[in-house]
């Protein structure tokens, strides 16, 4: 659960829920780095220096959770968010981290399993070039099926993570009126939030992700004033932040096709 008291319990239901949700993209990680650099120049297997959940933010990506936290730093008190939720992976958890601390505010940021980025099984580490030539029939199975279907043996579908998700946003709508949540996660993660808080069709989530790419350390905000029914997106994949402080924009996507084909 998001929120619990001292003895680790939950606080009781409420009547009704969170009314402000901001989604934050990780910061430019070593392991975006090295995977554009393996998929430009040709490259099967993507060179990282540890295991997913252990890739740190590059020195971009230090920057950009920086400039991150400078921003939030001008939101007025009363609309602070007052519980900072991340992902267990580092590149994630550093981004909240800096964020948090350069913004001033006095937050202990959480960490929830359910907001880890997609495990990827036995293709982790492989490009698109790595996985049609090692494994071809993966290759061609996740064609057939599709990104929102397709899992990977030893891994998850987007479907799968649109299944774990559910449930901590299901926990927004027994918060008690007011609170205001800041997840901090991955481009797959808010994607898919957008399609269970949206209700998106399978053809809808892949038109998005085939042309649109989550920014590093972006902001996509979501708010609901009574605190219940439906949340309404506010923006999307917001960014300017990082330009107006002379910071680099990066974009890191993954593989465009997502449809079954």
């Amino acid at each position: 659960m998001i929120f619990v008291n001292e003895d680790g319990l939950t606080d009781a239901v409420q009547e009704a829920g969170a009314v402000e949700l901001l989604l934050i993209r990780h910061g430019e990680s070593e392991g975006n780095v090295a995977a554009t650099e393996a998929r430009l120049s040709g490259a099967e297997v993507i060179q990282v220096p540890a295991r997913d959940p252990d890739v740190n933010l590059s020195g971009t990506g230090q920057e950009q959770a920086k400039a991150l936290g400078t921003a939030l730093a001008r939101i007025a008190e009363e609309f602070r968010p007052d519980a900072v939720v991340s992902s267990p992976y580092a590149r994630a958890k550093q981004t909240a981290d800096i964020a948090v601390e350069t913004a001033g505010w006095p937050l202990k940021v959480l960490t929830d399993e359910r907001l880890r980025d997609r495990e990827l099984g036995i293709l982790d580490r492989l490009t698109r070039l790595g996985v049609e030539k090692r494994y071809p029939d993966e290759a061609e199975r996740r064609l057939w099926l599709g990104k929102l279907y397709y899992r990977p043996p030893g891994g998850e579908s987007w479907a799968d993570v649109a299944l774990r998700l559910r449930s901590i946003l299901d926990e927004l709508n027994t918060l008690g009126t007011g609170h205001r949540v800041m997840l901090v996660c991955h481009d797959a993660v808010i994607l898919l939030v957008r399609y269970v808080l949206e209700g998106m069709s399978e053809e809808e989530i892949l038109d998005l992700a085939a042309t649109t790419s989550v920014l590093n350390a972006s902001i996509t905000r979501y708010v609901r004033p009574t605190g219940a029914g439906p949340w309404e997106l506010e923006s999307f994949n917001v960014a300017d932040h990082l330009a107006e402080q002379g910071v680099a924009v990066t974009e890191h996507a993954g593989d465009a096709s997502v449809h079954p084909q």
